[in-house]
C-alpha cells in the first residue's frame, strides 16, 4: 500500500461494522461511552474495547490482563479514521501490558478496523455517567488518580440513549436539552421527511420541541431537535415510537413534495442552524 493511500479521504470510516451508527456517536456525540469488540483470529483474538475517551487523549492502552483500550475520539493520522484507529491497535499489541500508545505512526500495512476485527463479536454499546472505565482492574487507586477521574467527570454532559429510537441519544447541554439521532439515509431525504412532517405540524417529539437543524458525521446524518429544560430522556422515550412510526414513513416517502411541503422546506432550510 502506497503511503499516499493513507491521506486519501474516506468519508464513511466505519461503514462495514456492526454498529456503525453508535460508533459514529461514540466518535462525535457521547462523552463516555464503550463498546466491546476483539481481533480476529489473524491479530490474536484480543479483546478490544472501543472507548469515547482516554486519559491524555491517548489512541489506545494495553491493559495489565493483555486486553485493548482504544479511545476513538483521540486525534488520528491520515485520511481514514479506520486506519488511524485499526493503527493504533495493531501498536497496542506490540506493547507490553500496563502501557499507553501515546502517538500512532501509520505502516504502509496499516490494517483498518474491518481488517482488524471480529465482524462476528457483538459491538454492544455501553453508555456510563462516569470516566470510571479508565481504571485497569489491577490499578492502585490513588489520591491523584481518584482526583483524575473526579475532574473528567465534572465535564460531562449528561447523556442518555433513547429505548425506541434506536443510535438515538438525549443530552443535557446545561440550557438546554437535544435529541440527536445518528441516521443511515441521505441528509436531503432527511430534510424532505422533516418537512412533510412540518407541513403537519408534526415534526417535533412533543409540546414545546422543535427540529433545529443537522450535520452530516463520519459520512452519516445527525438531525437535532431541541427540547424544553426538563423534557428529559423520559420525555422523549415517551414519544419515541409515535415519533419513529411518522418519521420513517415520512422518509420512505417517494412522492413529490406538494406546494405546501416545499414552502415548509424552504423555511426549514432559511432557518436551518448548521451544527457541528
Amino acid at each position: 500500500m502506497s503511503p499516499t493511500s493513507h491521506d486519501a479521504l474516506v468519508l464513511r470510516p466505519f461503514e462495514g461494522l456492526p454498529n456503525e451508527r453508535d460508533l459514529v456517536a461514540m466518535r462525535q456525540l457521547i462523552p463516555a461511552a464503550t463498546m466491546s469488540a476483539k481481533t480476529n483470529a489473524e491479530y490474536g483474538a484480543v479483546e478490544v474495547e472501543i472507548a469515547t475517551i482516554l486519559p491524555m487523549a491517548w489512541p489506545a492502552v494495553r491493559r495489565t490482563d493483555g486486553s485493548i483500550t482504544v479511545g476513538i475520539q483521540a486525534g488520528f493520522p491520515g485520511g481514514d479514521l479506520s486506519r488511524g484507529i485499526g493503527q493504533a491497535i495493531k501498536q497496542a499489541l506490540a506493547l507490553e501490558p500496563g502501557n499507553p500508545i501515546t502517538t500512532v505512526t501509520l505502516d504502509d500495512d496499516a490494517p483498518r478496523l474491518q481488517d482488524i476485527l471480529d465482524l462476528d463479536a457483538d459491538f454492544e454499546i455501553a453508555v456510563h455517567d462516569t470516566f470510571e472505565f479508565w481504571l485497569d482492574p489491577s490499578a492502585e487507586r490513588t489520591a491523584e488518580i481518584e482526583s483524575s477521574i473526579q475532574q473528567a467527570n465534572e465535564s460531562i454532559m449528561p447523556t442518555r440513549p433513547i429505548e425506541g429510537l434506536p443510535h438515538a441519544y438525549w443530552v443535557d447541554a446545561g440550557p438546554k436539552e437535544h435529541l440527536r439521532w445518528v441516521l443511515d439515509a441521505d441528509e436531503e431525504r432527511v430534510i424532505d421527511a422533516v418537512t412533510r412532517l412540518h407541513a403537519r405540524r408534526e415534526s417535533g417529539l412533543g409540546e414545546g420541541t422543535k427540529y433545529v437543524g443537522s450535520f452530516r458525521a463520519e459520512g452519516l446524518a445527525i438531525p437535532v431537535w431541541d427540547l424544553p429544560k426538563g423534557f428529559g430522556a423520559a420525555g422523549v422515550e415517551a414519544e419515541a415510537e409515535a415519533f419513529r412510526t411518522r418519521f420513517e414513513e415520512a422518509l420512505e416517502t417517494q412522492e413529490p413534495l406538494t406546494t405546501l411541503e416545499r414552502r415548509a422546506r424552504g423555511g426549514i432550510v432559511a432557518r436551518q442552524v448548521t451544527l457541528r
